[in-house]
Formats: C-alpha cells, structure tokens, sequence
C-alpha cells in the first residue's frame, strides 16, 4: 500500500510544489538573472549621476524612480524601461518564491534570509510597479514622497514610534549591508568556482565597496527618518536621494559624495556580474 504525502494535497502543499516547479524551470531562471540586469542598471544610473554632480559635470541626487525617469528619457528609453520593468518584475518574483520556499535549487535560506528576501521582493516590486505608472504616464514626480509618507504615518496612532522603528529597520538593514560587504558574505550566494581568478578578484572589490556604499545611504536615511519621529517633523525625512544630498552639503561634500557614488556603481557591477554568476 503506498503512503501519499498529506501536505501534497493541501492549498499550501499546492502552491509549494508550483513555486518549486516554476523556480526549476530555465525560464524562470532567465527571468530572474534579468533582475540582477536591472538592478544594476538602476544603481548604476544612480551612481553616475551623483558622480557627474560631484565633480561638476552637471548630474543630480536621485533615488531609484528617478533613475528609472531618467532611462524613460533615453533613446528608445520606452523600450528600455519596459525591458528594466520586466527584470525588475522577474527579480521581485525570484525573492517572493525563495521567502515561500525557503530554498533554490543551489542553497537553502535561513529564517533571516526568508525575511529579507520577502522584504527585498516587496521593495522591488514597488519599484516595478513605479516602472510601469512611468510607462503609462500616470508616474507622478517623487519629489517629497518620503517626507509625505512619514506625514502620513506620524498622524496614526502611536504614529511617531511606528516611524521610529521603520528607521531603526532602514539601521538594521545598513548595518547588515556592511555586514555583507566587509566579511565578504555575498560570496556563499556566488558561484565561485566558475570565476576565473582576475573575475573573482574585481567581484570580491567590486561587491565589497557596493555593499559599504548601500550601507552609508540606508543608514543615513534611517536616521533621519528617526529624527522625523522624535521632532514630530516629516519634513526631516529623506530618501536615497535625499541621503546623497545631504552627503553632497557636508565638508568635502563634493569628495564624500563622489565615493559613495562610485561604489554605488561598484553595487551596480557587481549585480551585473551576479546576472552570471548568482546561485538562483
């Protein structure tokens, strides 16, 4: 007599054994190294044009809407973004099914890497979909989102501790990126033995200074979002933008900002190579 799997036949077995399916399939796995593409083009754009403003070559402070804006109005920048749109889409569902699962079929991940991967999914998901509202032309301009979104949270009640504890997450998250970047963590999720040894070393660079530049500009956030909430002030928070540009009014502003910049196209090249070589 043959002993059949209970959880096989749930709704929630279900939907495992579809989400395991689908992560085997080499198109999924296409659509998901596409994302890594698209993350860094967006960093990329990011860190280019707050390099350009450093060293007085025109550019601006801009956030990840922003670089998605600024892809709209390339040549063939339509295209382009709904290329950009369907990584970022594949790459969001990618974090989604490993915090369903648990697993790829590369690695296992741990309770904490489930609860980042489903953060990671939500956040790009939403800058997907802000792909899509540029695409349709109901993009309205993100200037102020973040102080608007922290208005609006401060007013709810116990407001102000809800948004004290969201910096302290955007804290968290930073000082988990420089975690990951100074250890070299990142390389457990690589495959390494596949690198040629001059390939391994510019990824080992590359990686490391990306990971110390999302660092400074998420825990930058996440303070000022903590002094929104002590001041009672939303005007006090600010975005990635917001952070380059408070970079940007320091002494040696032009220097400071100028780094940080360059290592966010150090994070964009490394999600370039990690369209490669990423354990999926």
């Amino acid at each position: 007599m043959s002993v059949r799997n209970p959880t096989a036949t749930t709704p929630v077995g279900h939907a495992q054994a579809t989400a395991e399916g689908a992560e085997r399939s080499s198109a999924f796995e296409v659509l998901a190294r596409a994302g890594f593409v698209s993350r860094g083009v967006v960093y990329g754009v990011i860190g280019i044009l707050a390099i350009k403003l450093a060293i007085g070559a025109g550019g601006k402070t801009t956030d990840q809407s922003g670089a998605l804006r600024t892809i709209a109005h390339q040549p063939f920048g339509e295209v382009l973004l709904v290329l950009v749109a369907i990584g970022l889409a594949g790459y969001a569902l990618w974090r989604f099914l490993h915090a369903l699962l648990g697993h790829g079929p590369e690695r296992s991940d741990s309770g904490f890497d489930r609860v980042a991967a489903l953060g990671s999914g939500i956040a790009y998901g939403a800058i997907c979909a802000v792909a899509v509202e540029i695409l349709l032309g109901s993009g309205s301009s993100t200037s102020g989102r973040p102080s608007k979104a922290t208005a609006g949270a401060l007013g709810w009640p116990g407001g102000p501790w809800l948004v004290g504890i969201a910096g302290a997450l955007l804290i968290g998250i930073a000082l988990y990126q420089l975690y990951r970047g100074l250890s070299q963590d990142f390389l457990k999720d690589a495959k390494t033995e596949k690198m040629s040894d001059a390939v391994r070393k510019w990824y080992k660079l590359a990686a490391t200074c990306g990971h110390i530049a999302r660092a400074v500009v998420f825990g930058l956030v996440g303070v000022f979002v903590i002094k929104a909430a002590v001041d009672f002030n939303p005007s006090k928070a600010v975005g990635l933008d917001g952070a380059l540009a408070k970079l940007a009014h320091q002494s040696y502003g032009s220097a400071l900002l100028g780094i940080v910049a360059a290592g966010l196209v150090a994070f964009a090249l490394y999600s370039l190579a990690d369209a490669r070589y990423r354990k999926i």
